[in-house]
């Protein structure tokens, strides 16, 4: 009977030794969808600031396409839509960069849409995550005074 007791002792001890090992694997894929959120975040945001920036020198680019020979019989800024459209696109093009552009009035309006790659993100499921700029510009003449 002693030896049967010493085997449920050893039984009974050994009961929580998978326990600690799965708490260990929970805890650092926790701290590793952290960490991506963190590391992914950041990545994103810095991409979203890039097309942002893509988006609004589109933008000027195409506000620039004035049509000229209206503006030197009248003195009125006005934009050649179809010229400010392939402009703006013309810029896109030049950084590699793929988005919309709209022209209404004397607005030129793009917007870019990029895909960032994940790093860490990837080990649950998030390959990419999508970002979206937008800039808007329209001509002026040169600046007299400040804008607040």
């Amino acid at each position: 009977m002693t030896r049967m007791n010493q085997l449920a002792r050893r039984v009974r001890s050994c009961a929580d030794d998978g326990q600690v090992s799965a708490f260990v694997v929970t805890i650092t894929l926790a701290l590793l969808a952290l960490a991506g959120l963190g590391l992914d975040g950041g990545l994103a945001l810095a991409a979203k600031v890039k097309a942002n920036g893509h988006a609004e020198a589109a933008a000027r680019a195409g506000a620039q396409a004035l049509d000229l020979a209206q503006y030197r019989a009248s003195g009125q800024l006005h934009l050649i839509p179809a010229q400010a459209a392939a402009e703006a696109r013309s810029y896109l093009g030049s950084v590699d960069a793929s988005g919309t552009v709209t022209v209404s009035g004397n607005t030129v309006t793009v917007t870019v849409t990029a895909s960032q790659p994940t790093q860490l993100l990837g080990l649950i499921g998030v390959s990419r995550l999508q970002v979206h700029g937008e800039g808007s510009a329209h001509p002026q003449r040169g600046i007299t005074t400040a804008e607040p």
